[in-house]
């Protein structure tokens, strides 16, 4: 997860405002911008137009960008029969089953339904699924399913609770979340096995409040030190986003890293953003947050200075490359090279802090309370219900 772009602080005001319900189904971005979409089930597929009218279709059933002489963009639905027809969208679910939604670079078996629509650039694939059938396909995605029973607890409660946190803040979207690290990996059916059946059936329902509404449940790989504060992240104050210590992660594969890149290729990509920049000269640490990491390096340059954030930094080097703001420059020529510690950006629950103490004896809530100070753990349907019951 990686993505933190939603109305920090207006969680509340936005649940009195739109009340959910607890049975509502989480809007997940699956895929976007794509030009086909093929989805099968073995006993064939509901298919609801925007205008009303529903088929049952065989697989597998094609969806491409619909298109005209004046270059209508609605979607084009081929079946398998041969039959077709045309709409501004459909809605499509297994008839008593998952379904197979699929295209060149991607295949998912997920529940629920389906909504494809036409926009811009191409077809979105929105899945509509229950809360807790999202969660199962989130927690084998972010943690590795072998880990400790508590430590998927912790995740599985994470999960629900960040989901929930997205809906309420950005009601107008066409969907809650996006299946990527924008948001939280979401892979539906794949990787849930008995022991993440468990654990989210254990926790069904719980999520982590503050103030009695959701919380922006922000986690990463490993702090390799403190966790950070929010603020010196995001620039956001949240009362239980405040760095801990964390003591727990020093068998992560990230705990230690070294790093390379190509100087040119960040020029390159600083010119892609629409930064004026020549021929960079030097990189260097600029300013550390509390905790010890890089929050801003100085650039010299051919045409000049320029200050660009740590996380900046990784953003346009790579998140994969740079794996976290915790590092030394050890040496800039055609070639940068970094070492440094931890993965992500730190902020909220280390997971790999949460794998060592569940390992330890400590129970999913009180892991929770440790890297979340000030929260408490509490039923979403009858956060949900006292919403909606509020005049």
């Amino acid at each position: 997860m990686r993505r933190l772009s939603v109305i920090y602080g207006m969680v509340g005001a936005a649940m009195l405002a739109a009340p959910v319900q607890a049975a509502d189904p989480i809007r997940v971005l699956l895929m976007q911008d794509v030009r086909q979409v093929v989805l099968s089930a073995d006993r064939g597929l509901v298919v609801r137009s925007s205008g009303g009218e529903e088929r049952l279709l065989g697989s597998p059933l094609v969806v491409t960008v619909g298109s005209s002489g004046s270059g209508w963009g609605g979607v084009l639905v081929s079946g398998a029969n041969g039959r077709t027809f045309t709409a501004d969208s459909v809605t499509v679910k297994g008839q008593e089953e998952d379904l197979t939604v699929a295209t060149d670079a991607n295949s998912l078996v997920v529940g629920g339904t389906l909504q494809i629509m036409a926009k811009e650039k191409g077809l979105a694939v929105l899945n509509a699924v229950d809360l807790e059938e999202y969660v199962k396909g989130v927690v084998p995605s972010e943690m590795h399913s072998g880990w400790h029973p508590e430590a998927l607890k912790v995740q599985a409660v994470v999960a629900r609770t960040y989901v929930l946190y997205q809906r309420l803040a950005a009601r107008s979207r066409d969907y809650d979340v996006v299946a990527g690290t924008q948001d939280q990996v979401y892979r539906g059916r794949q990787g849930l096995d008995q022991r993440v059946q468990q654990a989210v059936e254990t926790t069904r329902g719980l999520v982590l409040t503050y103030g009695g509404t959701p919380i922006l449940a922000a986690f990463s790989s490993t702090a390799a030190g403190p966790t950070e504060d929010a603020m010196n992240v995001w620039s956001k104050d949240l009362p239980y986003l405040k760095g801990v210590e964390c003591p727990f992660d020093k068998n992560s594969p990230y705990y230690q890293w070294r790093a390379e890149f190509k100087l040119q290729d960040l020029e390159s990509n600083l010119k892609r953003q629409g930064i004026a920049v020549g021929a960079i000269a030097s990189l260097t640490p600029f300013a550390y947050s509390p905790a010890g990491r890089v929050a801003k390096l100085r650039l010299l340059h051919a045409q000049g200075e320029l200050i660009l954030r740590g996380e900046d930094l990784r953003r346009l080097v790579g998140y994969a490359v740079i794996p976290s703001t915790q590092f030394e420059v050890e040496a800039v020529g055609q070639t940068v090279v970094l070492t440094g510690r931890g993965a992500g950006h730190a902020v909220g629950l280390c997971q790999w802090g949460a794998k060592e103490m569940a390992g330890l004896g400590y129970p999913f809530a009180t892991i929770l309370r440790y890297y979340f100070p000030g929260t408490e753990l509490k039923a979403w349907d009858r956060i949900a219900a006292a919403s909606s019951s509020m005049p």
